[in-house]
């Protein structure tokens, strides 16, 4: 999917956020990818891939306010969902996308088209807050983490109620930071 059609996905994904994600809209790979941040040591993704769903134990979700399991989510590509253990409409959905082979420097080359860009680190690991809509003021924070040079991970919450509604990206970097931790134990 192109970025042209996050318009139509934010909508769904605000539209949907009761019953379910969209998928994230994905930075499209071009010459200029490799601009991007290097990954400073691949993670391995092939359980990421397979399940998406097991990118943290029950008790990982538990650190960082989830229900465990995860939802699995196919409807565009492979993720998938976590409820809040305390706020039911409050959600996480993460979304590798193995077709950007550009991996986060996809989402650096994709900066200008963006209404907000900024750049950070989760654990060592080259990310971006980016999208093309802002609503960050309503509860929704995309946050994209290069996991290897070859594959960037979507995280985005949807809070709609409670605390954390006026942090969204807050909460997308400690679920990140979660998984990241997750994956390096499997190396």
């Amino acid at each position: 999917m192109s970025r042209g059609f996050v318009p139509l996905v934010v909508a769904a994904a605000l539209l949907t956020s009761c019953s379910g994600t969209a998928e994230p809209a994905a930075p499209t790979t071009s010459a200029a990818a490799t601009s991007g941040p290097q990954v400073p040591s691949p993670l391995p993704t092939n359980g990421l891939l397979s399940d998406p769903c097991g990118v943290l134990t029950e008790a990982e979700a538990g650190t960082v306010g989830l229900a465990s399991p995860g939802k699995e989510d196919t409807s565009t590509a492979k993720g998938c969902t976590w409820k809040s253990s305390s706020s039911e409409p409050n959600q996480i959905a993460l979304t590798p996308l193995p077709r950007n082979t550009g991996g986060i420097g996809d989402v650096y080359a994709q900066k200008a088209k963006d209404a907000y860009f900024e750049p950070v680190s989760i654990s060592g690991y080259p990310g971006a807050y980016a999208d093309v809509q802002d609503a960050r003021s309503q509860g929704s924070c995309t946050l994209w983490v290069g996991v290897t040079d070859q594959l960037a991970v979507s995280v985005i919450p949807q809070i709609q109620e409670g605390p954390h509604q006026s942090d969204p990206c807050g909460v997308a970097q400690n679920f990140a930071a979660a998984m990241i931790t997750h994956l390096k134990a499997q190396t």
